[in-house]
């Protein structure tokens, strides 16, 4: 049985302040673990000791800071399998999936890492004589960590890394059913020799701490994945008190296929961007937008791809995708699988699990025959539920794509290179893509979104440092 814990000032807590029983989302009688809630005060003392620490972790040097990332590396990769065994039974991701993400973590503690000892300014000609003017990155200081459930491991050293390499210190609040995962995290970076009060990890309901979090700990910043309608609260909360902020939010992601696309390749990779993770990935294709021409012989190709996942337990190393995370995301993404059998045409479904357990199943659908505007086209799902539009050519189908309220990911399959140029530069999207699945992108790029999806700053590669980081010019006269 694993139990949650809370790391502040380098030294482990229990808190009081409730419990919650952890099920295996893949079979719900199994207890996983059981989470030890907080309450305000541990926020409170988490901020504090992140702001003690702060003196220490901000004088090191850049070199020094990466040894410590190095060696997080390296104990995660040693732990690699016990954490992601751990993280596919607190929220169902399948375990290959899982082990692909604990390896992208190793990959982004060491590509941090290598940042300590890289350049971290400029030097700006001064119009007088004898007079040396640079400006040089400089930490913001106490950085606010909100992490969601879907990327358990990932998502949370995206943020974590580069707020450290750059001299900052964390108070990381890690999603309730991500919790033993962060734990364990924790654990392992603290056998690594992470220094007291450089990362602090508080457990607990968002309800009951996230308040806190945002209005009582002396923050410097906050970074936030997770729901449009808690990032916007986040945002202005931050700006009440003009710390910065950072908020990757929701997505309505679509797939374009035209005429000419292979249509083979575009169906895999389509219901690969739709169903990996059981669709809970902000990325996650949703809508498919489809010439009109060629639209049936390629709902033919998305159905038998379909047809042919597997949907099983998590631990299961075939399993394409498994359950949802939770009891509640299930109420929640059936409802929208039920609105679909009502109100849709049903065009292609997955076959359902292949065990008795009493899991979070879905099977994964693609529903046609509903409107630009319906709910199933325009509302973040967050499940292995895709919907089908059609268009006359090129530019309908990029008016649909930019139809939306949000604006992360879209993607184009084509062997026209003049189309893939201009579907490059007319979708409203942050990351766009030409004959490649939607979902995710790699660590050294830059991730976010336009619209509602993003607080117009980017996580990830170069990009995260400027978001960590302030800007200092400095000028000294010489003679």
């Amino acid at each position: 049985m694993n139990n949650s814990k809370n790391w502040i000032g380098g030294e482990w807590i229990v808190p009081n302040a409730g419990e919650i029983v952890v099920r295996n989302p893949s079979d719900a009688k199994e207890e996983v673990g059981v989470l030890h809630l907080s309450d305000a005060s541990h926020i409170v003392q988490a901020g504090q000791a992140a702001r003690e620490a702060f003196a220490s972790w901000s004088r090191l040097t850049g070199a020094a800071r990466a040894e410590c990332l190095y060696k997080m590396a390296a104990a995660l990769e040693a732990g690699l399998d016990e954490v992601a065994t751990l993280a596919s039974r607190e929220m169902g991701k399948p375990i290959a999936e899982m082990r692909g993400e604990t390896t992208r973590a190793v990959h982004l503690l060491r590509y941090y890492a290598a940042e300590g000892v890289r350049a971290n300014g400029t030097v700006i000609p001064s119009s007088e004589r004898d007079v040396l003017q640079y400006a040089k990155r400089v930490p913001l200081g106490v950085i606010g960590v909100i992490t969601p459930w879907n990327f358990p491991v990932a998502i949370p050293i995206w943020k974590i890394a580069p707020a450290l390499i750059c001299g900052n210190t964390v108070v990381w609040k890690s999603a309730e059913i991500a919790s033993l995962t962060a734990s364990r995290l924790a654990e392992i970076f603290a056998a690594a020799g992470l220094p007291p009060g450089t990362l602090n990890l508080v457990v607990g309901k968002g309800s009951r701490i996230g308040d806190a979090l945002l209005e009582q700990a002396r923050l410097d910043a906050v970074s936030f994945t997770g729901s449009t309608s808690t990032g916007l609260r986040i945002a202005e909360a931050c700006a009440r008190r003009n710390i910065k902020y950072q908020t990757e939010m929701g997505g309505k992601n679509a797939a374009v296929v035209l005429g000419d696309a292979d249509l083979e390749q575009a169906a895999s990779l389509i219901v690969s961007g739709a169903f990996r993770s059981a669709g809970q990935k902000c990325t996650a294709t949703s809508r498919i937008i489809v010439e009109k021409g060629i639209y049936e012989p390629f709902v033919g190709a998305l159905t038998r791809a379909v047809s042919a996942l597997r949907l099983a337990p998590a631990l299961d190393p075939d399993a394409y995708l498994g359950p949802v995370a939770s009891a509640g995301q299930f109420k929640s993404v059936m409802s929208y699988v039920e609105m679909a059998r009502e109100q849709a045409t049903i065009v292609a479904e997955g076959p359902a699990q292949e065990t008795g357990s009493d899991g979070y199943y879905i099977r994964p659908i693609v529903a046609a025959g509903v409107d630009a505007g319906h709910p199933l086209v325009q509302e973040e799902i967050f499940g292995p539920v895709a919907a089908v539009l059609t268009a006359d050519g090129f530019d309908e189908a990029v008016s649909l794509c930019n139809r939306t309220a949000f604006g992360l990911s879209a993607s184009l399959f084509t062997r026209d290179l003049a189309y893939a140029h201009r579907f490059l530069d007319e979708a409203q999207a942050g990351m766009v893509r030409v004959n490649q699945e939607s979902a995710g992108v790699e660590y050294q790029a830059p991730f976010g979104g336009m619209k509602m999806s993003s607080s117009h700053s980017r996580e990830q590669g170069q990009a995260a440092l400027d978001f960590y980081t302030a800007t200092k010019t400095c000028a000294i006269r010489y003679a």
